[in-house]
């Protein structure tokens, strides 16, 4: 592909939105079957899951065949363009089983080794939410963009933080007591069950801060960007969002939040 990636985000648009059409017309009333579980019986796979990806796999092929692939459900393929195309078919699994609203289509471009293009699509609602580096971050709304430019400043104890929590059992015993920690020196904690919704709600304002551990590079590459260019500082232990640590905040309290939450224990 180009280095155009505005070009490439129009065309993302249409095979998002044409994947989470195909899955809101196939999933099944009530609950979604189980295809598979990964890190541990409560960390499940849907084949909704699979054919979402292979999907947006095959239409990324089509239109950039020398762009390299990392989705959650496939294996990798590196490519040669400099370009790895970083998907997560549906984030947020779980809510997508059991039919409550809050899972969503993750997809991002990086370029030589940086995140340059990000966008979610809420299949549930369609509502779309996009980032280029250096070029902001957005919400479509029909054919306009609304920019997006994170929550106010607000102190600790005034703070709505959403978080999430990993499927293996002693690490979820130890993010419970974190969170157990946090909650009564903030104004409330929310579990939205989509790593990717919970970062766009950051830049769209919605929620004040964000902690979560456990994520892998599907769940974070999209939204990350979205909140970097809303304005939001992305930060963890070394300085970079990963699996370990990835925390969300409005610059002006970041390094206290920081220092909060790492007395907390996360």
């Amino acid at each position: 592909m180009t280095k155009d990636f505005s070009t490439a985000l129009d065309q993302i648009r249409i095979i998002s939105r044409e994947a989470a059409s195909w899955g809101r017309a196939n999933r099944p009333d009530g609950r979604v079957d189980v295809a598979a579980t990964k890190s541990s019986p409560t960390d499940v796979v849907t084949e909704l899951d699979r054919g979402c990806e292979q999907r947006i796999r095959e239409a990324i092929s089509q239109h950039w065949p020398n762009d390299g692939f990392i989705g959650e459900e496939s294996a990798p393929s590196p490519g040669t363009s400099g370009v790895v195309w970083i998907v997560d078919p549906i984030d947020g699994t779980v809510n997508f089983v059991y039919g409550v609203a809050g899972y969503a289509i993750s997809i991002a471009a990086e370029y030589q080794g940086e995140t340059v293009l990000g966008y979610v699509i809420d299949i549930s609602t369609g509502a779309e939410y996009g980032a280029l580096r250096g070029g902001g971050a957005w919400r479509w709304e029909g054919a306009e963009k609304r920019t997006l430019t994170g929550p106010p400043a607000v102190p600790i104890e005034q703070m709505l933080v959403a978080t999430g929590f990993n499927y293996r059992q002693e690490l979820r015993e130890k993010q419970g007591q974190a969170v157990a920690k946090l909650l009564p020196h903030i104004r409330d904690i929310r579990r939205l069950g989509s790593a990717a919704l919970d970062l766009v709600a950051m830049a769209e304002g919605r929620l004040d801060a964000y902690v979560e551990e456990g994520l892998k590079p599907w769940d974070l590459a999209a939204g990350e960007l979205i909140a970097r260019e809303a304005g939001l500082i992305v930060t963890g232990f070394d300085g970079k969002a990963n699996e370990r640590l990835t925390i969300v905040s409005h610059n002006s309290v970041a390094r206290d939040f920081f220092d909060h939450i790492v007395r907390c224990g996360f």
